[in-house]
């Protein structure tokens, strides 16, 4: 039994990459043909990083608050350091004053976001709080940059949608059906792999402590696993700053809109608090790691995208080790 939960853990996985990828690459040219802001449409169906809110909630609903914790801490972690490492692998990602003011303002937001959840629980009050500053987060750069913000795969997004409005598409306005249904295919296909890897965790062992290892490492990663082929692929193609805020702004997602959302839903709360102090901690060292290896040349060199890379393993380690 445990190899066949093994394998919906797999094929959980699959369903969720495949949503995301599908749900960002038409959301923008669905966004062109209804004549919207694609950065409008992003927040109203999914927010910038659907893959770790759906997760996060079906983990909530499944009522397994120690795999919704895990997920959050563990997508955070294997943004800033794998993510982020691999891109910077294949070439030197810019992290110039916007990535920088995504990555400064995200901080704190994460400090409050760690205090919340150090006592193993986040009431409902709290969730507010964080879905409040996931607001204040998009407000202060909004303000700051006079304009929307690029929030994990907005930016990506933007791109389809540019893309088709260079199109002649004005023949084509009203169709619009065939990328809705891929939109909600995707958003579909996220819902049912968060499902699946959930509940396969949950059947694979109902003791709170692995459940939370597993879910800071497997599920974290899996749930990250977009935004590091994004990486990799902006990389490739010559990454642009812009690109790089949206992943670095991921992290203050993840601790203010995802665990936020998930604990309005049902408030969260594990029996062992102790099992979040080091993981929670690791989470905000990994955000100040980068920030301090792009600080001198004002970009993740490749040399320091190895360096991240490797503290990843050792946070896995560290993890079952513990």
């Amino acid at each position: 039994m445990i190899a066949l939960w093994i394998l919906a853990i797999i094929a959980g996985v699959a369903a969720i990459v495949w949503g995301a990828e599908t749900f960002a690459k038409h959301l923008g040219e669905a966004a062109v043909r209804l004549q919207i802001s694609s950065f409008a449409l992003a927040l109203l169906l999914a927010g910038a990083e659907p893959e770790e809110l759906a997760t996060t909630i079906a983990a909530t609903l499944k009522d397994a608050p120690a795999i919704a914790f895990g997920d959050v801490i563990g997508a955070n972690i294997a943004v800033c350091l794998v993510a982020l490492g691999v891109g910077a692998i294949i070439a030197p990602l810019p992290f110039g004053k916007q990535v920088m003011r995504y990555a400064l303002f995200g901080l704190p937001i994460g400090v409050a976001a760690v205090g919340f959840i150090w006592d193993g629980q986040v009431t409902r009050i709290e969730g507010a709080i964080l879905l409040a500053l996931y607001i204040l987060y998009l407000g202060m750069i909004w303000i700051v940059e006079r304009q929307p913000p690029a929030m994990g795969e907005t930016e990506a997004i933007e791109e389809a949608a540019a893309r088709l409005a260079q199109e002649e598409i004005s023949k084509n306005r009203g169709r619009v059906g065939k990328e809705l249904l891929l939109v909600v295919a995707g958003l579909a296909a996220m819902t049912i792999g968060s499902l699946m890897l959930v509940e396969a965790v949950r059947q694979i062992t109902n003791v709170e402590a692995t459940q939370t290892t597993l879910s800071l490492t497997v599920v974290g990663f899996a749930t990250a696993f977009e935004l590091v082929i994004l990486c990799w692929s902006a990389a490739r193609k010559g990454a642009t700053e812009v690109v790089i805020a949206g992943v670095v702004g991921s992290f203050a997602y993840n601790v203010t809109m995802t665990l936020g959302a998930a604990s309005v839903i049902r408030p969260l709360n594990i029996t062992d608090a102790a099992l979040l102090h080091k993981p929670a901690i690791a989470m905000l060292l990994a955000l100040v790691l980068v920030i301090v290896l792009a600080t001198p040349t004002k970009q993740i060199t490749q040399k320091a995208g190895w360096f991240l890379v490797g503290a990843y393993p050792v946070f896995l380690l560290a993890m079952f080790w513990l």
